[in-house]
């Protein structure tokens, strides 16, 4: 074809033109792409090839324990061995004066499905509809989405990709943070279901308090009939349901069931609910008057992925600090507890996760107890600590140096991350940014 001949045609022009056919739009698609400048994420890594040695850091394994002087031996994408008296091999970085951490995991996280909050185009955390338990979160997921690359240089390397609205929202999977696609980057398939609980009080229009929801029990009436047929649909000989099929990993115990509740009466409604009609592995997520129902929560061994730390309080009532110490008082009350993340600009602030954990040191939880909270909990609430979440033999090298402190942002300056003994780049839009704007200011001094 002779592209010159259409030099200076106008577009309108061009597509009345007898002679335009799809080789002329391939043409014209080819030359929009040369014009605009396409801005990807960095390459995904490659295998690792060649043993790692990192030597001389102190160890924080992510189940309280932490060990100086420590040698972590990686090969072939897991921890070969790990430990102060361990003997270094092959390529050996450096790590004296330095730490070492277990990859942080963020828990119930629209990270990777939407880019612009402003953009509607761009998002695509739901669907329409009220119970959605077939929709799942994983095909949606853009492994090359800008935040999720920016999640990295603050040692957050895995997630929960989690559906938002209706009633069921869908199905979560937990992926790592450095993949070409979808299919590259998950670690859990189809982990759980996430049910939103209704309200048992709200805040009705011109209204100074709260006052109870009176829709409430046909709310959990209609929760509950959905459950019911989902239970009863492999005894029925009806035609191929989809959102029923979904449903029934929570019956054979192959997903989890993340309840999404803050107040002490809708966790409490919740639970005995999802036992009465046999769901096997329960979370809460959100949580926020789970204090009050501690010994429920004990008693059936369910986990709370705590409401975001730097929160306001939901009621007048409530100390000013009540979200920092949350975690806190849960965790001292025996609850295994991990954080989250949900709320306005959720994505952009996932980058602050260990310093969600700070906040919580500050509140006086021990900092390795804090740390859990972001690795070995969350990994076993998730239920990939089998090779995710703590530095030990046998598990996934995921994980990253960092100058100083990982959980004070002041001193969380990483030098080196690694997933599945994947060598990353830590560069990001950011990053490109401050090697820009410095320049400059440089320059000007």
């Amino acid at each position: 074809m002779n592209i010159k001949k259409y030099k200076n045609m106008n577009l309108s022009h061009l597509f009345q033109h007898k002679k335009t056919n799809a080789t002329v739009l391939g043409w014209l698609c080819l030359m929009l792409m040369v014009c605009i400048p396409l801005s990807a994420q960095q390459t995904p890594a490659d295998a690792q090839k060649e043993v790692i040695s990192i030597v001389g850091a102190t160890a924080h394994i992510g189940n309280g324990q932490v060990i100086e002087n420590c040698t972590i031996v990686m090969e072939q994408g897991k921890i070969k061995s790990i430990g102060a008296n361990v003997s270094a091999t092959g390529k050996v970085i450096d790590a004296k004066g330095k730490h070492v951490y277990p990859g942080f995991i963020m828990p119930n996280s629209t990270l990777g499905l939407g880019e612009i909050d402003a953009v509607r185009a761009s998002v695509d955390e739901d669907e329409i509809g009220t119970y959605l338990p077939h929709i799942r979160s994983l095909i949606a997921y853009n492994a090359e989405s800008k935040v999720v690359e920016s999640m990295r240089p603050n040692g957050v390397l895995l997630g929960q990709i989690t559906p938002r609205g209706g009633v069921i929202s869908g199905t979560s999977s937990v992926v790592q943070f450095d993949a070409w696609n979808w299919e590259d980057a998950a670690v859990k398939v189809d982990d759980g279901i996430h049910l939103n609980w209704p309200r048992s009080f709200g805040r009705s229009r011109g209204q100074a308090g709260v006052s109870p929801n009176k829709g409430y029990p046909a709310s959990v009436s209609t929760i509950e009939k959905y459950f019911k047929d989902s239970k009863t649909y492999p005894l029925a000989k009806t035609k191929r349901h989809l959102p029923f099929e979904a449903m029934q990993g929570l019956f054979d115990g192959t997903k989890k069931l993340y309840v999404h509740a803050d107040a002490a009466r809708e966790i409490t409604d919740a639970i005995l609910f999802a036992k009465k009609n046999g769901v096997q592995k329960i979370v809460i997520v959100g949580g926020y008057e789970a204090p009050e129902v501690t010994d429920l929560l004990k008693k059936h061994n369910i986990p709370v992925l705590a409401v975001r730390t730097q929160s306001l309080p939901q009621s007048n009532d409530d100390d000013y600090d009540y979200a920092y110490k949350l975690p806190k008082v849960l965790a001292e009350a025996g609850i295994l507890v991990g954080l989250q993340n949900t709320g306005d600009m959720e994505r952009m602030n996932s980058r602050n996760l260990p310093f969600y954990a700070g906040q919580i040191v500050g509140q006086g939880l021990d900092k390795e107890e804090a740390l859990k909270m972001i690795t070995g909990n969350t990994a076993k609430i998730l239920g990939i600590d089998a090779e995710y979440g703590t530095l030990e033999a046998g598990k996934s090298a995921t994980l990253f140096i960092s100058i100083g402190d990982a959980l004070d942002m002041r001193t969380n300056q990483i030098t080196h991350a690694f997933i599945d003994g994947r060598a990353l780049s830590l560069e990001s839009h950011q990053t490109e940014l401050w090697k820009r704007y410095s320049g400059k200011y440089k320059a000007q001094n």
